[in-house]
């Protein structure tokens, strides 16, 4: 495509070229942090507003990238971060869905990042524009395996592409994440997908070698919550935006990272169904979960767990009001986005967001309903 910048125009693949990174200065409540690598991040949610000439788009800070030609900044995080991540809602007129969802699944023992709005300033040299209000998100690297797994060092796989259907192993589908995937190659993926496709007929010795190669009862679990929130750009439907990370207390076993729910809590879109008839076997992972008689009552029991509880009405819309209103005076208020740089229509379309019809506040008020109508009330 042509033009330099949003809006440029043009045929064929509007983003060609992969992203670089950039140094920057990064500051924040009167610090600041020199040499950041700052690149542009993401496939539709950068696409969109390229070419719709808007200029939220989303970015990536790694705070060490250029630590060899600065060795000044060797080692430099962020309060503990050394990459970050800044989502744009560029399909959410409420501005929410991304932290809220992943603030969820995190609670529930789902490893997922920690979130954080922000709003974003950007000087190129002419003072600085208000880019808008933003998700800033833990990139899921070091703190996020600590945290989760008390082990930082297996290898991390991005999985992206065909073969993260887990059908057939496909090496550009599952993109090193850290320096250990890069040197301990793809023997615990193609171990995963091995087992997960392998002769059902027995099906304790199946569950024994799929259990061999994945925490089970971790993905089980990040089913149903992300069904209950009817996240649709997710397994199941999309082949992106979960992790594999490969724990070496474990022998390599594999663990389901969550990456990405900006697309959450939206009635009627691609979601699967609370059941999953309408996954099919291109999708193993949950077709033949949800088909075996010992897997299936665990998803259904989580299913149940996340509406009664983090899910479950009154604490859902209480959750929700709370996050609008936080973000509300940087995104409609008197900081609020500027023309060029929103992807809303105008207030109401914000307002609508929480408390119109199919808003954020219905879907509170009557998914419990729906997962108790298909599950019953009680495992």
């Amino acid at each position: 495509g042509g033009g330099m910048g949003p809006g440029g125009g043009g045929g064929g693949d509007i983003l060609p070229e992969t992203p670089v990174y950039v140094p920057a200065t990064v500051k924040f409540e009167g610090k600041a942090w020199h040499f950041v690598g700052l690149r542009y991040k993401g496939n539709s949610s950068l696409v969109q507003p390229w070419q719709s000439g808007v200029g939220k788009l989303p970015l990536r800070f790694n705070f060490d990238k250029f630590e060899d030609a600065h060795p000044e900044i060797e080692g430099q995080h962020f309060y503990g971060f050394g990459k970050l991540s800044l989502s744009n809602a560029v399909a959410d007129a409420s501005l929410i869905r991304n932290k809220v969802a992943t603030d969820l699944f995190r609670e529930a023992g789902v490893p997922a990042s920690y979130t954080a709005f922000a709003a974003v300033y950007l000087d190129h040299g002419d003072g600085p524009r208000y880019w808008g209000l933003y998700t800033l998100a833990e990139d899921p690297g070091d703190p996020l395996l600590a945290r989760s797994f008390g082990d930082d060092s297996g290898p991390l796989y991005d999985a992206d592409g065909t073969g993260a259907r887990l059908q057939t192993f496909d090496e550009a589908s599952f993109e090193p994440d850290n320096k250990a995937a890069e040197e301990a190659g793809w023997g615990s993926v193609q171990a995963l997908i091995t087992a997960l496709n392998s002769d059902r007929a027995d099906s304790v010795a199946w569950r024994s070698r799929l259990e061999a190669t994945l925490n089970v009862d971790g993905f089980l679990k990040w089913l149903a919550y992300n069904t209950v929130i009817e996240n649709w750009d997710a397994y199941g439907a999309m082949s992106h935006n979960y992790l594999l990370y490969s724990h070496p207390g474990e022998n390599g076993r594999l663990h389901w990272v969550t990456w990405d729910h900006d697309r959450s809590f939206q009635d009627g879109l691609r979601a699967t169904s609370l059941s999953q008839e309408s996954v099919d076997a291109t999708w193993p992972l949950i077709r033949y979960l949800m088909d075996d008689p010992v897997y299936r009552p665990v998803y259904e029991k989580y299913a149940l767990e996340a509406a009664d509880g983090l899910l479950a009405p009154g604490p859902l819309e209480a959750r929700f009001r709370e996050e609008h209103a936080l973000v509300a005076p940087w995104v409609v208020g008197e900081n609020a986005e500027q023309p060029g740089f929103t992807f809303l229509s105008g207030p109401q379309a914000f307002q609508d967001a929480l408390t119109g019809p199919n808003g954020l506040v219905d879907f509170a008020t009557k998914r419990q309903a729906e997962v108790h109508a298909t599950f019953g009330t009680s495992p």
